[in-house]
């Protein structure tokens, strides 16, 4: 079996935050997430969290994953180290197993690379294996020390390195793969005699070589993908490149970005062929967006689907689905339960909560509809207010196909404008509005001449 043992239990210190380091977000998504999803689709037949700073936090967003959780106590009597915290998740360790250790704030870590990282261990018939790069700076950073014939003699740690070691710029990543007997074996030697006084899963390979056991180092080109983050200089940094790679993704799937630097989008999006997305832009997960559309300005969309054909602009659309061909923006908002229907207009400074808008309909301008379900065919005008709130509860209202509801009118919930009904502006709708009728509900206007002069309000300047 194919054993993943994720390290999640860092205080996280210089992140300065009263959450837990490795829940801090990277385009929208925990950074634990990303290690947990990139050992999934290496094919882990079992995942394993240690858990121990902001344990209760952590264990809460893990419900929903398929994981194993193990505790590292956290107190003034419990040791520290790497191998401290892999020996909790020990139990669950088998001689023939393949174990790979993996840390909770390396998110940039892909799943081909812990994927090849075992098969080199597997093919070389290695005892336990390093996933290893090249770093300019290796500062910080455990350094590789290898053996004439390639093969990993030691590791030593950045603050127990000597002058000559601290040159050394192949570094450790962090992250390895054991055999399941030799990693059980040799943990039960490790002591705490360094500078830190903690348990150094490194040492293990000290060890295994002592044995006369083969021990290697896997290196890959790409350095990237070891980045700690340990910091929210690190945090960002390593957002500007998953956001990177995501934007990459699109690019190459017919998707046409003109600005990536300036264009956000978080995983799990998807975005049909020949959608154009401008400066500006947030996608937020598990939003879909159909071919052909026109994403431009400050839009941002989540959680919603959007059809072929559509242009958005400078607009926030919410947990919300429209269809084919609409034209929504600029400075609209699609609150949370809305469905468009096919070549629908939600113009400027139009809002829409909880509704429905049938095919064809329109709201050009300065409307609120809320709580509505609008058939086919229907103009809201200007101004237009659907009233769903008494100050205790909400109401729906209806508008049926064809219906014409005039600038600057109420439609004080709940009512039912029946089709082909007209509502002439500036009214206040309380009643039913019935097939083909015309509803006016507004005082007869009546002109007083001289009411100004009279009043002493006249401006003779």
């Amino acid at each position: 079996m194919n054993i993943g043992i994720i390290l999640a239990a860092g205080e996280g210190k210089r992140m300065k935050s009263r959450h837990a380091k490795v829940l801090h977000k990277i385009c929208g998504k925990p950074m634990i997430s990303y290690v947990i999803e990139a050992a999934d689709n290496s094919r882990m037949d079992k995942i394993i969290v240690v858990v121990g700073h902001k344990k209760e936090e952590l264990v809460e967003y893990l419900k929903d994953f398929d994981v194993i959780i193990k505790e590292q106590p956290v107190d003034e009597k419990s040791s520290y180290g790497t191998a401290f915290a892999v020996s909790r998740a020990i139990d669950e360790v088998e001689d023939n197993d393949n174990v790979i250790v993996l840390c909770a704030d390396t998110p940039l870590v892909t799943s081909d690379s812990i994927s090849s990282l075992i098969e080199y261990h597997v093919n070389t018939k290695s005892y336990a294996t390093v996933l290893t790069t090249e770093l300019e700076d290796p500062t910080g950073y455990g350094r590789i020390i290898s053996k004439g014939n390639g093969d990993l003699l030691k590791i030593v740690e950045d603050k127990d390195a000597t002058f000559d070691e601290k040159k050394i710029k192949e570094i450790n990543s962090g992250i390895y793969c054991f055999n399941g007997r030799a990693l059980k074996e040799s943990m039960g030697k490790i002591d705490n005699k360094n500078k830190q006084n903690e348990y150094y899963l490194t040492d293990t390979i000290e060890i295994l070589n002592s044995e006369g056991l083969k021990v290697s180092a896997f290196k890959i080109n790409n350095s990237e993908e070891i980045s700690g983050v340990n910091s929210r200089e690190q945090l960002a940094t390593a957002a500007k490149i998953m956001q990177k790679r995501i934007n990459k993704f699109h690019l190459d799937n017919g998707v046409t970005i003109v600005d990536p630097d300036n264009t956000y989008i978080e995983p799990n999006v998807i975005i049909g062929y020949d959608t154009v997305i401008y400066p500006g832009a947030i996608i937020e997960t598990n939003s879909i967006i159909g071919q052909d559309c026109k994403i431009v300005g400050n839009t941002r969309i989540v959680n919603s689907v959007i059809g072929n054909g559509c242009e958005i602009e400078s607009t926030l659309i919410e947990s919300s689905t429209i269809g084919s061909d609409c034209h929504i923006g600029p400075y609209a908002h699609l609150r949370p339960n809305c469905k468009i229907g096919n070549n629908v207009k939600i113009g400027n400074f139009v809002e829409i909560k909880n509704s429905n808008i049938g095919d064809n309909s329109k709201a050009a301008h300065l409307s609120y509809v809320g709580d509505a379900d609008v058939g086919k065919n229907v103009n809201i005008g200007c101004g237009v207010v659907f009233v769903n709130y008494d100050g205790k509860n909400k109401f729906r209202s209806t508008v049926e196909d064809n219906a014409f509801i005039g600038s600057n009118s109420n439609l004080i919930a709940p009512v039912v404008i029946e089709k082909n009904g007209y509502v002439a502006a500036g009214s206040t709708i309380t009643d039913d509005v019935n097939e083909g009728d015309l509803s006016i509900a507004r005082a007869r206007q009546v002109n007083i001449p001289g009411w100004v002069e009279k009043k002493g309000l006249k401006n003779h300047k």
